[in-house]
């Protein structure tokens, strides 16, 4: 479900404490890396420095870690950002992940399904609360874009799954605008146990 990598292989239909503890509104969650190392350093190259070539490189790695989600998927929306943050930046590092999922697999591509209406803070730095507190209801389904999801199996893609709060308020957006479901591919994840909201590494 959430994605979260064992010790031992727990067999199949397993749930992790914190998925039984606190049921995200997403089905699946996948990465196709842990946030440390050679990854770490590809995801703020793609974000910070502007290296927008590395996007197909890590869709393809997406692909293989989320087979079963691009499977079922009916349509590939990003995690987006303000519109303010946007014109600094030029491009949103999740939309270009996005859109070489949508070439590599032929899925439809909807970038504007998905709006960022609140200007939120940067994550990074932020306690797991106040993660949440600061994307608490920070996206919205523009009302011309709802028949793009309306019943339909949504892959939101971001690049780092951190502590889960960003793809959590996204989802709610989605399914509260009529996805039918939705699941969650991303390029990194950090690891629960590695999680630091002091470390500037830390997406």
């Amino acid at each position: 479900m959430m994605g979260t990598p064992f010790i031992h292989d727990m067999g199949e239909g397993f749930l992790s404490a914190e998925a039984i503890a606190d049921p995200p509104p997403f089905e699946r969650a996948r990465a196709a890396v842990v946030y440390c190392g050679v990854a770490r350093q590809m995801v703020q190259g793609l974000k910070y420095q502007d290296r927008t070539d590395l996007a197909p490189w890590m869709g393809r790695w997406m692909m293989r870690a989320g087979r079963e989600l691009m499977e079922e998927a009916e349509v590939i929306v990003p995690v987006p950002l303000h519109w303010r943050r946007f014109f600094k930046r030029q491009f949103n590092q999740s939309a270009e992940l996005g859109r070489a999922l949508s070439q590599l697999s032929a899925v439809p591509f909807r970038p504007s399904a998905l709006r960022r209406v609140k200007l939120t803070r940067q994550q990074v730095g932020l306690e797991r609360r106040e993660r949440e507190e600061n994307v608490r209801a920070a996206f919205q389904v523009p009302p011309e874009m709802e028949i793009e999801i309306a019943g339909r199996r949504v892959l939101l893609v971001d690049d780092v799954y951190t502590t889960g709060a960003t793809a959590r308020s996204a989802s709610k957006a989605l399914r509260k605008a009529g996805a039918g479901a939705v699941d969650v591919l991303t390029f990194a994840r950090v690891l629960p146990g590695d999680f630091r909201p002091d470390d500037s590494a830390t997406i």
